[in-house]
């Protein structure tokens, strides 16, 4: 008789299932538990989804139509030296695969999104569409005023759009309910540093992307689920290199890649997927006013990364350097998408600063539906072993 199916691989086929569902099924669900609901999408990197949840609406992330859609319709949109996700974003969209969602926040990635989102006010008119600018000033009184107003102008829409204002209790207990999802993701990825062969990079990247469709409290209970799953769960222990893993903030990489870079012997111990989750990195005080919380929290304690405009110029690279220390990483893989202008042109360099520190780095390029995974299993493969054979050295 067959051994049971350990808990964590079931939790695990059910991320997969939510990851592989293009129709997203699983909102349209969560609307006809309750007839009136609404669900708010949203392109990668960061969005105040707290502002959503507060209206009683699902946020839900669309992040692009990875390697399992044939774009057609979206290449009349877009030139061809961009990257895919704005293309396999609007395939989504006018082949009716987005249906469930009542609108589209596209918040300030790069020109393309911004592009992007006056795209999508023209091809669907009917449905709620906001661009969803951050400011460049990180005094409190100048850019914070500006982030507060911004935030205001989403609360007044969503409020209208449900029919009554939404209250500052309401947003407060939201705030309450992502400081508990994003203080699960951080045990997560506490946990996959320490003990980075029981937490496979390719389930927590799953993990994450379930939490784009789930809601937040159901997702913050399956993150949970899956930690103490995972270690009641022994699998074998190899001797790979620490890795950290950068650039991948908006167009994601296939789940094929990611699982190339583990079987090419690297075991990565932080990365910057799907960052809306992390993006603020301490629990944000819900006994204040909420706008101004969550701004201060944008400002001052957030995640660096090329789509965020950095006032301190050299505190560039400290974020990733910090990220290299703190999670005992041995070096560095810069994974970016083709074309994408905010993470190709910041590499050299955050390279730098790396090469300045002497931590080991390599890079190489992607598209969501990248297909032939060899040359970077044998780069990513190599790279592992020339730090192995390195630190033997020393």
């Amino acid at each position: 008789m067959d051994a049971p199916q350990p808990e964590v691989l079931k939790i695990v086929q059910r991320c997969e299932a939510l990851f592989e569902d293009l129709h997203f099924n699983a909102v349209s669900q969560w609307k006809a538990a309750r007839p009136g609901r609404k669900a708010i999408g949203y392109m990668p990197v960061y969005v105040p989804r707290e502002i959503i949840h507060a209206a009683g609406m699902l946020p839900v992330g669309i992040l692009g139509g990875g390697d399992q859609i044939e774009v057609i319709q979206g290449d009349a949109y877009y030139q061809s030296y961009i990257c895919r996700i704005p293309r396999s974003t609007i395939e989504l969209g006018l082949t009716g695969r987005l249906n469930a969602l009542d609108g589209m926040l596209f918040p300030s990635i790069c020109d393309v999104i911004r592009n992007l989102s006056g795209m999508w006010q023209i091809l669907f008119p009917d449905k709620y569409s906001r661009y969803v600018d951050v400011p460049q000033n990180y005094d409190d009184d100048v850019g914070g005023r500006f982030y507060v107003q911004e935030m205001q102008h989403l609360r007044d829409d969503l409020g209208r759009l449900r029919g009554a204002p939404i209250t500052d209790a309401e947003l407060n207990a939201s705030i309450a309910a992502y400081n508990a999802n994003r203080a699960a993701l951080a045990d997560l990825y506490a946990y996959r540093a320490a003990k980075p062969w029981q937490a496979p990079t390719s389930e927590v990247y799953l993990l994450q992307r379930a939490g784009m469709v789930l809601p937040v409290e159901e997702h913050t209970e399956l993150v949970r689920s899956y930690l103490a799953a995972a270690e009641q769960w022994q699998r074998p222990r190899r001797d790979n290199a620490r890795v950290v893993l950068t650039g991948s903030f908006c167009e994601q990489p296939p789940l094929s890649l990611i699982k190339s870079i583990e079987m090419s012997g690297c075991y990565v111990v932080d990365d910057d997927f799907t960052l809306v989750g992390r993006w603020l990195l301490d629990e944000v005080p819900t006994n204040g006013n909420p706008l101004e919380e969550l701004s201060k929290a944008f400002l001052h304690r957030s995640a660096s990364t090329a789509a965020k405009y950095d006032a301190k110029r050299e505190e560039k690279g400290m974020f990733l350097l910090k990220q290299v220390k703190t999670r005992g990483a041995e070096g560095v893989v810069f994974a970016a998408p083709s074309f994408c202008d905010p993470a190709l042109l910041e590499r050299p360099m955050l390279q730098d600063v790396l090469a300045s520190n002497g931590i080991p780095h390599t890079a190489f390029k992607y598209a969501e539906n990248t297909g032939q995974m060899a040359p970077i299993r044998e780069q990513a493969g190599t790279f592992a072993d020339s730090i192995k054979l390195w630190s033997a050295a020393q």
